[in-house]
């Protein structure tokens, strides 16, 4: 049997706003889109007792054996809606803790799998509660199109935005999301809580914020001289940085002006991993 291949695209927070704290988790609303930038999964069904999970590609090291995908099988296992075993590789191509949210795609886009392949069937409110067992992210990328996530934790999508050529930059280091999220002290108003494609819109994306970015730019002062650079790099629309970092991303409208403004970060910031790629 041949492997199916899934790509598994990278997540990107255009917006994020913390609202308040319940218990252990903060509670946030996001403008959310993703880009051409993705893991690719390959997944077969074997004869086995046990599934076969592997990372390869550059981005692979110091992946935990128990991971997002090991982690959704054993919730399934658990609950006893699969009975068959896979072989899964996945080529890490989105690097990790860059708020790029590759780990948690990379389940989704298998729940969606074995959903569709008719290896698992469940409704609507078992997919939700699966999805959040494995992580907060991982309903978000059931579906690979622009959203917004709201503080009531409701899902609006969209399709057909605009698009923007996008420099995605991280530096030698990640952010821990956990850590990150300790250090929060204050609380933004509710926005996003009548979701609107206008969310979308240029003029709206340029006034909206990461609230997460001056904990991260304070913890690691490199990146508010990163930041300061790629807002002079070839007159971007915006740079703003995706989750809890340590990515940032500087928003171009043409792909001209993005090539040119990579070719000269890299040049400038040899060490630096960079990619110019598109939203979807």
């Amino acid at each position: 049997m041949n492997f199916s291949k899934i790509k598994s695209f990278a997540k990107v927070n255009l917006a994020l706003n913390i609202i308040s704290k319940s218990s252990k988790l903060h509670n946030i609303e996001s403008l959310i889109t993703y880009i051409n930038l993705y893991d690719l999964i390959l997944i077969k069904e074997i004869k086995s007792k046990k599934n076969l999970i592997s990372f390869t590609g550059k981005f692979s090291k110091n992946i935990y054996s128990n991971n997002t995908v090991s982690k959704l099988f054993k919730i399934l296992d658990e609950k006893k809606l699969i009975s068959k075993k896979f072989h899964i590789r996945i080529i890490k191509n989105i690097p990790q803790k860059a708020g790029l949210g590759g780990g948690s795609m990379n389940a989704a886009n298998i729940l969606n799998y074995l959903i569709k392949k008719k290896f698992i069937r469940i409704n609507k409110k078992e997919i939700l509660e699966i999805a959040s067992f494995v992580g907060s992210d991982v309903i978000l990328g059931l579906e690979t199109c622009n959203s917004i996530l709201t503080s009531k934790n409701l899902i609006k999508r969209f399709r057909n935005c605009k698009k923007m050529h996008t420099l995605v930059i991280k530096p030698h280091f990640g952010c821990s999301t956990k850590e990150i999220f300790s250090e929060v002290n204050k609380f933004d108003n509710v926005k996003f809580n009548r979701p609107s494609k206008r969310m979308f819109d240029i003029d709206f994306l340029k006034e909206a914020q990461n609230s997460l970015e001056k904990i991260v730019i304070n913890k690691y002062s490199i990146l508010k001289r990163i930041r300061s650079y790629l807002s002079n790099l070839e007159k971007p629309i915006f740079v703003r940085m995706t989750g809890s970092g340590s990515a940032f991303i500087a928003y171009y409208h043409s792909k001209k002006q993005c090539d040119k403004a990579k070719k000269q970060f890299r040049r400038d910031y040899k060490k630096y991993w960079c990619i110019s790629s598109k939203t979807i």
